[in-house]
Order: C-alpha cells, then structure tokens, then sequence
C-alpha cells in the first residue's frame, strides 16, 4: 500500500472535517489548543474502547461480528446495538464527561457537537490506521473518508443533548444515559446493515447517515448564539 493511500484515507478527511467544524464554530470559536486536546481524546478513547472489547473475550462475550453475519443475523443485531455501539459511544462519551464540559468555554449548545466532532474525529483517525493495511487501495481510500462522516454524526447527538443538559442544569446522568442508549441504537443498525446486508441494502445505511446529517445541519443554523454559561458554574438553573 503507498504512502498515498495511507495519507489520503487518514490525515486528509482528519484534515478537512477539523477545518469544517472549527468555520461552524465561527461565532465564539473555541480555543484551538481545546479543539487539539479534544482530538487527542478521541484517539485515546479508541484504546478505551479497545480495553473494553478485550474485558468482553476474558469473559467469551466477544463475537466476530462477521462470523455472526454467517451464522446468526439476531445474534449479530443484538451485538452490533448491544456491544459495537455501546462500547464504541461509551468509549467517546467518556472523555466528554470527564473534560470536556468542564472548559469554561463549554457556553454554548453549539460547543457540544464542535467538541464531540472533535473526539470523533481523533476515534476515527486510529480506527483508519488500525483497519487499512488489511484493506486494498481502493477499500481503504472509501472507508477513509466515510468513517470520520460515520462517527460524527453518531458522536453529534449525544455530545448536543449532553453539553445541552450540563448547560441548563438538567438531569445531566439520567440524559447521558438515554443519549448513549439511542446512540448506540443507530450506531448498532447501521453496523448490522453494513455488516449483514447485501449490497442492494447499503443505500439503507446511507440514508441513516444522510438524514442524521440533515438533522445536524438544521440545528447547528438555528441554535441560538448566545453563551448560556459555562457547565461548570454553579448557580441557578437557567431555564429551557
């Protein structure tokens, strides 16, 4: 595999999506070296997620994935929600939780899907790495450029609705929970659909990830600009 083929799936889609989200974010922009922390998050957050994937095969619980496609398709639907999305999402959100939202300049709803993109973005980054050598040129030039797309549009949801219940002091556990719930829910059916479906079925997942797009898009143009206070103030809850 060239060098090409390397550089293009990996640091070109990492490129261009940071520049994306950082021109979004235009209005009060968040600190550059936040955005860099946030990335570095993510890749450390794909060896979370590998961690706990391994704590799954100390206990026989950890499945091909695609063996399962051969051999038991509800099998496979119950692992790819159960355990590829759950993990996967669990392995992001944590970063988030833990950092993230205590930057003073977390102030906005916006802030959640700039950081959350970000932390997608550093997962996708290793997971590229990790998957093209096993792929041929033209398989690693797709998956590099879908899998940055994949994992943002998953990671945007919840990093709304959680940076959105930190900032206005709602029940941040019982959200978190739920987001991470549905998250990993779609996460899980688009994994099963491209894992198990033929062909024909890919435009399916497509579509999943086309209209949690659009969905994205209309409401990073109508989420008020105004800061809301930084998530780690403690005064009154503010409403809404």
């Amino acid at each position: 595999m060239s060098y090409t083929v390397i550089i293009l799936p990996v640091v070109v889609p990492a490129l261009f999506w940071a520049g994306y989200h950082y021109y979004k974010d235009r209005h009060l922009p968040e600190p550059f070296g936040h955005l860099l922390l946030a990335f570095a998050l993510g890749v450390g957050s794909f060896y979370l997620g590998k961690l706990m994937y391994q704590a799954l095969g100390l206990v026989n619980l950890r499945y091909d994935a695609y063996l399962l496609a051969e051999t038991s398709l509800p099998g496979l639907f119950v692992y790819a929600i159960g355990v590829i999305g759950v993990i996967e999402e669990l392995a992001k959100i944590i970063p988030f939780l833990v950092v993230i939202i205590h930057f003073r300049e977390f102030n906005e709803p916006i802030d959640g899907i700039i950081y959350a993109s970000f932390i997608a973005l550093g997962f996708s980054f290793v997971e590229n790495i990790q998957y093209i050598q096993y792929l041929t040129d033209s398989e690693a030039l797709k998956r590099g450029f879908v899998s940055p797309v994949v994992h943002i549009v998953f990671s945007s949801i919840w990093g709304y609705y959680i940076g959105k219940a930190c900032l206005y002091r709602q029940k941040l556990g019982v959200i978190t929970v739920l987001a991470l719930v549905f998250t990993a829910a779609l996460h899980g059916i688009y994994d099963f659909i491209v894992i198990a479906m033929p062909a024909p079925a890919l435009p399916i997942a497509a579509a999943l990830i086309v209209g949690i797009w659009l969905w994205r898009l209309h409401l990073i143009r109508d989420l008020h600009t105004a800061p809301a206070g930084p998530c780690s103030e403690e005064d009154d809850p503010l409403p809404g």
